[in-house]
């Protein structure tokens, strides 16, 4: 019984010991035990040194109208044209779609810090990247533009170490803009020994004039539009005056492409029309259009078809309608001696299995490679298309 008793003080006093020994630190001038020190905050690299250039310096490709006064500089119409077109139309021309910077540097590495309009940084079917992000391309020793990276915007000002570790030595660059959300400042930064020389704009686009698609939804990236896709490989600037389910063929935006000096027009916005507005709109469009630019080709495009319109009998029976009326259009303009129109067929713009959309309307990737090869040799026929002189 004592010795049950002894164990139990024993244990009891053991476990009061243990406290005093840990004790609330070492004396003063007494050093720490390794077990007492305190752990050391890990040291970070300091950030990069970088010279930050304002790109809008050199100017902005894919800006049309540059001369005229903006709301902000990264808008895609000048602010006379708020009251001249659809309120809807408005707020989305203050996407910076289709806009990007050429520039030069040998830096072997490349930043952009930039300040978002809009806190919607992604939709749900459309990631960030494609809806906010800056895509850089580069050209390589054989000329090809290939892509290099994009941003990945977390939140509205974003400074993105967009490349580094590159040989220092002069390229060509592309930087493409956000597709669905505007931009109030854009800032490249490059090492304090690089040289950054940016391009200016160049003269003529093409214009594309259209839907969401036209926009840019749901490419993954600004780069990946069929419009983006289509200025590398025809080597020529570009304006995406696509609008979110607003292309309808609108007078008072047909009345500001007229004002655009362009190598030639696109107009593609039958997915956001019927029949019946398809044949009213296309013919005053056209000859508005022809009537302020004699010599500029005009491409009418039909719409696609949804890659599920095979299982929706009404999807095919709107698709039907909507080629019809279009292509009726276009044979009556050209029986009335309308020069310089072209026509492109919608059956095969997403392919045929399916697999070319994200939610069956909108183009994923593969849709807009898609598009970009279709569109190509009939835009190569009308860039080299020349009106009769005689």
């Amino acid at each position: 019984m004592r010795s049950t008793r002894r164990a139990y003080l024993q244990g009891l006093l053991g476990s009061f010991t243990l406290p005093l020994l840990a004790g609330p630190g070492p004396a003063h001038g007494q050093a720490a035990t390794p077990a007492q020190a305190k752990p050391q905050a890990k040291t970070q690299a300091p950030a990069p040194e970088l010279i930050w250039t304002n790109v809008e310096t050199f100017g902005i490709e894919g800006r049309a109208w540059s001369d005229q006064p903006r709301a902000r500089y990264f808008d895609r119409f000048p602010a006379e044209a708020e009251k001249q077109i659809p309120a809807a139309v408005w707020s989305l021309s203050r996407d910076s779609a289709g806009m990007m910077v050429r520039f030069r540097t040998d830096a072997s590495s490349i930043h952009a810090r930039y300040r978002l309009r809009s806190e919607r940084l992604a939709m749900p079917h459309m990631p960030a990247t494609g809806v906010s992000g800056v895509d850089l391309y580069a050209q390589d020793e054989q000329g090809r533009w290939r892509w290099v990276a994009v941003s990945m915007p977390a939140a509205r000002t974003v400074d993105a170490a967009l490349v580094g570790g590159i040989p220092s030595k002069p390229r060509e660059y592309l930087l493409y803009l956000p597709l669905y959300n505007g931009v109030d400042s854009l800032e490249i930064g490059v090492p304090p020994k690089a040289s950054l020389q940016g391009h200016a704009p160049r003269s003529q686009p093409v214009v594309f004039y259209g839907t969401s698609i036209t926009h840019g939804a749901c490419a993954s990236r600004p780069g990946m539009v069929h419009t983006a896709i289509l200025g590398r490989k025809l080597d020529v600037p570009v304006v995406n005056l696509g609008f979110s389910g607003n292309g309808r063929m609108d007078p008072g935006v047909v009345d500001w492409l007229a004002r655009v000096e362009a190598a030639a027009y696109v107009i593609d916005c039958l997915p956001n029309m019927d029949a019946a507005a398809v044949t009213a709109r296309t013919a005053p469009l056209v000859k508005s259009l022809r009537a302020a630019r004699p010599q500029t080709p005009i491409v009418l495009v039909e719409d696609r078809r949804n890659t599920n319109s095979w299982i929706h009998p009404s999807r095919t029976a709107h698709h039907d309608a909507n080629h019809k009326a279009l292509r009726a259009a276009f044979d009556q303009l050209t029986e009335q001696g309308v020069a310089g129109l072209f026509y492109l067929p919608g059956d095969a713009l997403l392919g045929d299995d399916s697999e070319g959309a994200t939610d069956g309307s909108h183009p994923n990737d593969l849709g807009f490679l898609r598009q970009a090869e279709a569109f190509e040799p009939v835009l190569r026929r009308a860039l080299a298309w020349r009106p009769n002189r005689s």
